[in-house]
């Protein structure tokens, strides 16, 4: 079994970035590969975290980034 959490490089990493779906813009603080399953069968999804003005973070699909 693979570790719970890895991070990933990134090209967009420390740079603005906007979340397709919401709308919301920040900076990207991390690229993370994590187990979301709750199920017991593994599945592996890369989650972009995403810091906004507020300094609140949140996360989302990494194919839903774009540059800011």
């Amino acid at each position: 079994m693979r570790e719970r959490y890895e991070y990933q490089p990134h090209h967009l990493l420390r740079q603005r970035v906007r979340d397709i779906p919401s709308g919301v813009e920040g900076t990207l603080m991390a690229v993370i590969t994590e187990n979301v399953s709750d199920t017991g069968i593994e599945r592996w999804v890369d989650l972009a975290y995403i810091r906004n003005k507020s300094g609140r973070e949140f996360s989302t699909a990494v194919e839903n980034i774009e540059p800011a």
